[in-house]
């Protein structure tokens, strides 16, 4: 290795650092300093959060998301519905045939490129992260992967959020005992089905419950009973 070079994909390692630091409430600029990009914003899009902007680097970003949200199209909006990244390298060409009106309000402003990333946690969709450039830019491969990466630790930390936001949760209400083991058992499928810890696996239950308006419980019993399939 050349001396002096830092190692590829550190950018993406220090981006997850700051990402998951305890305490850290800046989603945006790990994700914008991770391919220098001019900025970054996050926004949740549709139920069960509601559409809203989380962060945003610029007034630039801010503007972005509310020409997406107030029209409800635009890039953010199609990586959310198809869960893939889309990506507009060059602004002033790509984008008018998937979404005419946000490609119209967009390419009055100083953009170049827009990129956006689904945030979604197994069945329950979040949002998108969106980075754009002033110039026209072509993202690697590698750069596409590394955000798609640092993407579901957004997602994760804005489920973990919202249900942090919850007074109770529906596991620790009446009938506490027999809550418990059926979401303890419901748990255990869900992780073994994923491949994934308990505590996304409890993560991933809770999630889907918060999307669809049902106690835990109830997705629980769903789950074991095999009527509800939480795998990928």
């Amino acid at each position: 290795m050349t001396a002096g070079k830092e190692p590829e994909g550190d950018a993406f390692s220090l981006a997850a650092a700051a990402l998951t630091a305890v305490g850290s409430d800046d989603l945006c600029s790990p994700l914008r300093a991770a391919v220098a990009m001019a900025g970054a914003v996050i926004s949740t899009l549709g139920s069960p959060m509601g559409s809203q902007t989380v962060c945003a680097s610029t007034t630039l970003g801010a503007r972005i998301d509310e020409i997406q949200i107030d029209l409800g199209e635009g890039p953010s909006w199609e990586a959310l519905r198809t869960r893939r990244p889309v990506a507009a390298a060059d602004l002033q060409v790509d984008g008018g045939a998937l979404w005419p009106g946000a490609w119209a309000a967009l390419r009055e402003l100083d953009l170049g490129s827009l990129y956006a990333f689904p945030l979604f946690v197994g069945t329950v969709g979040i949002g998108s992260i969106a980075l754009y450039s002033t110039a026209a830019r072509e993202l690697s491969v590698a750069d596409i992967t590394g955000l798609s990466k640092l993407a579901v630790i957004v997602s994760g930390t804005l489920l973990r959020r919202a249900l942090g936001r919850l007074d109770v949760t529906d596991d620790e209400t009446a009938d506490e005992p027999y809550s418990r083991r059926e979401v303890h058992q419901a748990t255990g499928m869900v992780a073994a089905r994923n491949g994934i810890d308990v505590d996304d696996a409890l993560m991933l239950l809770r999630g889907h419950a918060y999307a669809t308006g049902r106690p835990v419980r109830d997705v629980a019993a769903a789950v074991i009973a095999r009527s509800l399939d939480l795998g990928p």
